[in-house]
């Protein structure tokens, strides 16, 4: 299957003005302020305002739309029967960050690529969708089902706004969202998140213990102050050591840093750090030995086999676990852990085994956040009518796969991951990745997915 004729004629005729959508959003710093929340905007002034032009777009194609108290939102192509096929996008952002070689909040175009902070995460693919329905629109066919593109604001910063969608709302009869890579993500790793707190123990000889900036990637720096002559200490990979005068020496630790979800060929800077303040005595063995003990044993290993919670099934491979920030809080050392874990075991008990670790060690364990696993058949029908639709128009093979990261799909009963993030290996130099500097993505690749979510809503009205 070929892409139709008249698919490919209708996104060379619009492409232009889906540039221009894009633009409207990208200009919008949509990133969550919470301090200037409001009735309305409960994440900030900056998502509310990036809502507001993606329902304005919305309106323009003619769809109806409704806000659910500015924590999300939704803009339907109503069909004839009951059941709704729905996407689900973002248009919040995560900060934009140095290292920009442009203004991140003004689309550009270089090297036949998009530049801008959500172009690919997830404004972008916001507005394919919001054109694939245009293009149902426009045809003027009555849909079984009614066709509804959801506008997410919290995506970034804890989904925290699909429970107001499922709450009004109610589950999809399937829903998929184009945040994520091509081909199909059909599952997703369980995600369980904690914080460790020692008790008043920082001061001489550790005096402060520094990490990382993000709980969900591996750190590749951080830094402790010790009680220590500087020259005395010992040369070491990785380490760099400052005198800092006063009988202070500051000690900087360099990793690989990389995400929570793929561990593999990280190294994570924290344990580079308290390696070395444990092989050089830098500690109070009697009030401070428990918290280095405690983080030596939690960081030696990402797949959790150094605290006995090593697990892997067929579905999801192996389980992970990093450290991700560290930190001296009011006299305090804090640790954090992010674990990705499949279905071979469970929250209950990866908490019940973290908390053991913790007390015999002297930590206090946080109350853990808990996303569980979510999984649908690789052959299930859905499934097949989006590989179907991927193949039939880029001609390229496609296969359904599950991951260590997490998108709005894990918070909905029937919902897959289908988007446009994958690696390109033709990508400048320049250009960035999502979250990152100079964010792109090729303006080809927008296209084809245009196409592609038109191909696979057709696919998917026709079951």
């Amino acid at each position: 299957m070929a892409v139709s004729k008249e698919i490919s004629e209708f996104v060379d005729e619009v492409w232009p003005s889906v540039k221009k959508d894009i633009a409207a959003l990208v200009a919008v710093d949509s990133v969550e302020d919470l301090a200037a929340a409001a009735p309305g905007a409960p994440w900030g002034p900056g998502p509310r305002a990036a809502m507001d032009e993606a329902l304005d777009q919305a309106r323009r194609h003619g769809l109806e739309t409704c806000d659910i108290d500015g924590r999300i939102a939704y803009a339907d192509l109503p069909g004839t029967g009951d059941g709704v096929l729905a996407t689900i996008a973002h248009v919040d952002v995560v900060p934009a960050g140095p290292g920009w070689d442009s203004n991140p909040f003004e689309l550009r175009e270089r090297d036949g690529y998009l530049v801008g902070r959500g172009v690919v995460d997830d404004k972008g693919p916001f507005v394919l969708t919001l054109w694939a329905a245009e293009y149902f629109r426009r045809a003027g066919r009555p849909l079984p089902r009614t066709l509804r593109c959801i506008v997410g604001a919290n995506e970034e910063t804890g989904m925290k706004d699909v429970a107001a969608y499922l709450e009004r709302e109610g589950e999809p009869w399937f829903l998929f969202t184009p945040d994520a890579e091509f081909c199909v993500g059909c599952g997703e790793k369980g995600h369980l998140t904690a914080t460790f707190l020692s008790g008043p123990v920082a001061g001489a000889p550790l005096v402060s213990v520094s990490g990382g900036t993000v709980a969900n990637a591996v750190p590749g720096t951080a830094t402790a102050v010790v009680e220590a002559q500087a020259a005395s200490l010992p040369v070491a990979d990785g380490i760099e050591v400052r005198d800092l005068g006063g009988g202070l020496a500051e000690l900087s630790a360099t990793g690989v840093g990389g995400h929570a979800s793929l561990p593999d060929g990280t190294v994570n800077a924290i344990a580079v750090l308290i390696g070395y303040i444990a092989d050089n005595g830098l500690y109070d063995a009697r009030t401070q030995g428990g918290y280095v003990s405690f983080v030596q044993g939690l960081l030696a290993s990402t797949d959790g086999s150094s605290v006995g919670l090593a697990s892997a099934d067929d579905k999801f491979g192996p389980l992970t676990m990093v450290g991700g920030v560290a930190r001296t809080v009011d006299g305090r050392f804090t640790q954090t852990v992010d674990i990705r874990f499949p279905t071979s075991t469970t929250s209950e008990h990866l908490h019940a085994v973290l908390f053991r670790f913790a007390e015999e060690h002297g930590m206090r364990m946080s109350a853990p956040h808990v996303m569980e696993p979510s999984y649908i058949e690789p052959d299930s029908p859905q499934v097949m009518a989006l590989i179907d639709a991927y193949e039939g128009v880029t001609g390229r093979e496609g296969d359904a796969f599950t991951m260590g990261g997490g998108t709005y799909a894990r918070h909905f009963a029937n919902a897959v991951s289908f988007g446009p993030e994958g690696d390109d290996p033709a990508m400048p130099e320049w250009a960035g990745s999502m979250h990152g500097p100079n964010e792109a993505v090729s303006e080809a690749a927008l296209r084809e997915a245009l196409a592609v979510y038109i191909q696979a809503i057709e696919n998917l009205m026709a079951l």
